[in-house]
């Protein structure tokens, strides 16, 4: 697939951005305010939550960081991802190895506290607590994962920890893996994305376990900027989805075996340059409203892309969405609109506008449902080094509303310009000619006097 942007892949990207936006994930998913989702119930009226979980062991002292330790970067970054919090966010921040400074391992591997409880955030007292922070002890992860879920508590929508961190747990057990899977395995809706400031093998292992057990994400961190666009964009993800959380489904190479999905808002991994393949009936008088973002939570090779697109049961493509990149980005996104125009056909569609006007509802009954397969397709590959399993994480929204009349055609406005046109192109030779009369009457009456 070309990597080359298209004049839709805009549009791509504003109808992923409408679909996540307008979410009742990632999102009840209406495109327009007017026009809720077919068969979508209210969303439960929690607020999001994000727990951040810092590690402040000894050796956050490290300054490798642009020649900043490593503590330092992080204190600047929760200062401005604290200053730039959303209102309805209810945000905490939890340490671990900030407390005891001795050599008793078995009392260091206890040290993990709360610094500031989830709530709505005071910034004075948030900032001013993590300024306070100094480097001191062990780095017991699995028990801070613990006490982070313990702090979000339980509910019905996804909550967040966010795990910033410079290396392996160094108080097994329990193994962070472990507690990841625990809490993944509870159906407590906790999804934990892992940050790591340094970039040794087995540490960058440890936590793609624990973000991977979960359906989070991991980010190797290596600039200040970095870290805290990623924290403020994990915030602003928790602040988009907290209302729905994503089920797990686990796509096909295709469309016969494909899993048939609803309306809703979906998870999935895809492998580096691999066809994903779901199904999603549509019917008569709607138009089917789809979009996916794929995480790039490991570095990429340049020059890559994400194709959505959408097809028959046969193959024929119907329309696609494309978004395309040649540098690190955290999230690739695009989607599509596609609507049945009659029942012994499809019609491609662009994704500026609807393919079909909706059939009133006595024909809408009679016709059968098309069976539209989205396939979801990328060209990245990983950096030298980096390990390519697991998939990258993708969310998939699907939403069907009424479709929309199509738009007049072409021939008939350029038919209105012509008339346009040939109507002015008259006028003017007549006042050309009525001007030219006038002059030379003018000029006549001039000399005869």
């Amino acid at each position: 697939m070309t990597t080359g942007r298209r004049p839709q892949t805009r549009l791509g990207s504003l109808l992923a951005a409408l679909a996540i936006t307008g979410a009742s994930l990632l999102l009840g998913l209406p495109a327009h305010a007017d026009e809720p989702s077919a068969g979508a119930a209210p969303g439960p009226k929690e607020a999001p939550r994000v727990d951040l979980v810092l590690d402040v062991s000894g050796s956050m002292t490290a300054t490798d960081i642009q020649g900043k330790s490593r503590i330092s970067v992080a204190q600047q970054s929760l200062n401005e991802v604290i200053d730039a919090l959303p209102a309805e966010t209810e945000f905490g921040i939890r340490t671990l190895g900030a407390n005891y400074p001795g050599n008793d391992k078995n009392q260091g591997c206890q040290d993990t506290k709360q610094l500031f409880p989830v709530g709505k955030t005071n910034k004075v007292e948030a900032k001013t607590a993590v300024a306070t922070l100094r480097p001191t002890g062990w780095t017991p992860i699995g028990l801070a994962l613990r006490g982070a879920a313990q702090d979000l508590g339980k509910g019905e929508t996804t909550r967040r920890v966010v795990l910033i961190t410079d290396g392996e747990d160094t108080c097994t057990p329990p193994d962070p893996c472990d507690v990841a899977r625990e809490l993944a395995s509870q159906g407590i809706h906790l999804v934990v994305d892992t940050l790591g400031l340094a970039h040794d093998d087995k540490t960058r292992q440890q936590l793609l376990c624990i973000a991977n057990a979960t359906g989070g994400t991991y980010t190797d961190v290596r600039t200040q900027e970095q870290l805290t666009d990623k924290v403020k964009q994990l915030v602003d993800r928790s602040n988009d989805t907290y209302t729905v959380t994503p089920v797990k489904t686990a796509g096909t190479d295709k469309c016969e075996s494909a899993p048939v999905l609803a309306p809703g808002v979906y998870t999935d991994r895809e492998k580096f340059s691999e066809h994903r393949v779901y199904k999603v009936p549509v019917k008569a008088g709607q138009e089917l409203r789809a979009s996916v973002s794929v995480g790039l939570d490991r570095p990429v090779a340049r020059d890559y892309g994400v194709l959505l697109q959408a097809t028959s049961a046969t193959g024929q493509e119907l329309v696609r969405g494309t978004d395309a990149g040649s540098s690190r980005t955290d999230l690739v996104s695009t989607g599509l609109r596609w609507s049945t125009a009659d029942s012994t056909g499809y019609v491609t569609a662009s994704p500026t506008a609807s393919s079909g006007s909706a059939k009133d509802s006595k024909d809408s009954k009679d016709k059968p449902e098309t069976t539209v397969c989205l396939v979801v397709s990328n060209s990245l590959a990983p950096q030298a080094g980096v390990q390519a399993d697991p998939g990258l994480p993708l969310e998939l929204t699907v939403d069907l509303a009424s479709s929309s009349p199509a738009p007049e055609g072409a021939a008939m406005g350029l038919g209105r310009g012509w008339i346009l046109l040939l109507t002015l192109t008259l006028a003017g030779l007549v006042f050309g000619l009525l001007f030219g009369w006038i002059a030379r009457w003018r000029i006549a009456v001039w000399r005869e006097n």
